[in-house]
């Protein structure tokens, strides 16, 4: 729901059809051994306290109507570069937003980008498929990076992309711009305070009525999957902060009602993960369906609900039926400041490419429970 469109039909030497002969979902590879969350920054250090610069990949809708935006909103980072594969895009944008033609790059020629002092983080605004590679090119190029969820189409995906993020000295972060919103952010404080006591039941809805039916999200060579890699990403971490725990297993249950339409991609899914505590989470995602909640029930007669939960805005979050009345808050923009300011500081992020690696392990589950009917299925 926040890649850019350009960059399908616009790739280097590619047309759509022939990218799409070419792109597969590849789940080969070994897992690696368990990676830090933070490491050593070695390269594209920046010292002081002058903002960071941020180049945006893909100029696409989220790029351009909410993280563009968002980033005149910040204090420690800056919109310092644009990364397109469309000229009438390049051109527009630059001349809205002052960016010199230095700092604007085609696909052919992104990876000059290592040479630009101007440019601290590259954030990848692409479809799930390409993550992969702009990450590790940036990465190489010396640059920081944040990339849009799901940070892979596969936990194997996650596990390449923080080991060579490690081994150039460069942070890697995903947009999970709801740490940053106030109303989620108190019922992490909840899991870790247990001012209710124990968390006992998390259900947790994100779905919407998909549109046009030839975009990227419905290619399986592009988007990986369906409702699932999309919103469905929101409940399973919004089900693992809520409970301050990591899953153990899942049970997974696919529907389709229009099965042209999502014949490459699930439309609805339910799903049921299971903590070590014994708590469970109930799930819904879908692209045939309105829902937008995030319901948890604590032990000591305590229940929290936040309804709409994963909006860009107007987020409301109440604590046994009174509201928490937090003011509204640019979460994109206080996203980019904090991984900004993780880097300058050197701590650690805590939306770290880790983050993005746990979640994908929890979709892997998933869809081995679907292709086994259902069955209970452990998170590896």
């Amino acid at each position: 729901m926040q890649k850019s469109t350009d960059s399908i039909s616009h790739l280097p030497g590619s047309s759509r059809r022939t990218f799409l002969k070419s792109t597969s979902v590849s789940v080969a590879g070994a897992a690696l051994l368990p990676l830090l969350f933070q490491v050593p920054l070695t390269a594209a250090h920046h010292a002081g306290t002058k903002p960071m610069g941020i180049a945006l990949v893909g100029l696409g809708n989220y790029a351009m109507k909410q993280l563009a935006p968002a980033l005149q909103q910040t204090k420690n980072c800056k919109l310092a570069g644009l990364v397109s594969g469309t000229p009438e895009k390049k051109e527009k944008y630059g001349k809205q937003y002052s960016i010199s033609d230095e700092n604007i790059y085609s696909y052919e020629t992104f990876d000059q980008i290592a040479d630009n002092k101007d440019i601290d983080i590259v954030y990848v605004v692409l479809p799930n498929s390409m993550h992969k590679e702009y990450v590790i090119r940036a990465s190489k190029a010396g640059k920081h990076v944040i990339s849009e969820k799901p940070l892979g189409i596969n936990a194997a995906e996650c596990e390449d992309m923080i080991r060579v993020c490690k081994e150039n000295g460069v942070s890697l972060n995903v947009g999970y711009r709801l740490h940053f919103d106030p109303n989620h952010q108190e019922i992490i404080r909840m899991a870790k305070e247990k001012p209710f006591g124990d968390v006992t039941y998390v259900h947790s809805e994100f779905s919407f009525p998909i549109g046009d039916p030839t975009q990227w999200r419905l290619r399986k060579a592009l988007a990986g999957g369906g409702a699932v890699y999309d919103i469905g990403v929101y409940c399973i971490q919004a089900a693992r902060y809520a409970t301050g725990e990591e899953p153990i297993a899942i049970t997974a249950q696919e529907y389709k009602t229009d099965f042209d339409k999502f014949a490459e991609v699930d439309e609805t899914v339910t799903f049921q993960l299971e903590f070590p505590s014994g708590v469970i989470s109930n799930s819904t995602t879908s692209y045939n369906a309105r829902a937008n909640r995030l319901f948890v029930s604590y032990r000591n007669r305590g229940t929290a609900l936040i309804e709409p939960a994963y909006s860009y805005g107007g987020i409301k979050g109440s604590v046994n039926g009174k509201l928490m009345g937090y003011e509204p808050v640019n979460q994109q923009a206080k996203h980019m400041d904090a991984v900004s300011k993780s880097i300058l500081e050197g701590t650690d992020s805590t939306v770290s490419g880790q983050e993005g690696l746990l979640d994908m392990k929890v979709v892997d589950a998933l869809y081995k429970s679907l292709a086994s009917g259902g069955a209970r299925t452990e998170i590896g």
